[in-house]
């Protein structure tokens, strides 16, 4: 990326939210992210952080930008719980797979410049996260653009389930042959 169109990003959001295990990450996503000083976008995780963000702020926001969002409605306890043990038995081999399972169905490797260290209470906040339409709704009637972008291919989240939930609320896309990175 170049760097005009990297310091255009910086300057354009009024927050960024990165996803688990990501920084700086929203270079990687400039086609769906809008030049506007008033957007509020998140990547996985930090969809979650970018909703609760526009929930609670007094500060402009024209327009949401949910980026593959943590969406883990449709998941048991027993999954979460699983995903907590296999963390802390081996939090490299956990972080590992879940990269591996981010880029699918590409072969493309994160670059070390994205990857953040990561905590057990940040994989636990991220599974325990509930989506509510009624938090949606409150940010629509606040006459905020809310946008969801979904990999239909994705190894993360069930990419079916996030459509049906996100799609009677907001412009949804689920864009085809691509995972949770959206194919960057």
């Amino acid at each position: 990326m170049n760097l005009l169109r990297k310091k255009k990003l910086e300057r354009c959001f009024v927050k960024f939210f990165s996803g688990f295990g990501f920084k700086n990450e929203q270079e990687l996503f400039s086609d769906y992210l809008t030049d506007s000083q008033y957007a509020v976008g998140g990547f996985s995780y930090g969809a979650q952080k970018a909703l609760k963000y526009t929930l609670e702020t007094t500060s402009r926001v024209d327009r949401l930008i949910l980026l593959s969002p943590a969406f883990f409605n449709d998941k048991s306890m027993g999954f979460k719980r699983a995903q907590i043990h296999y963390y802390k038995l081996d939090k490299n081999a956990y972080l590992e797979n879940f990269l591996s399972n981010t880029c699918y169905p590409s072969d493309i490797k994160i670059e070390n410049k994205y990857i953040s260290k990561t905590t057990q209470n940040e994989l636990n906040d991220l599974l325990e996260f509930e989506w509510i339409e009624q938090d949606i709704k409150k940010i629509i009637d606040k006459n905020i653009v809310v946008e969801v972008f979904l990999g239909e291919k994705d190894k993360i989240i069930n990419s079916k389930a996030a459509n049906d939930f996100f799609s009677k609320l907001a412009t949804t896309y689920l864009i085809k042959q691509t995972g949770h990175l959206l194919n960057v």
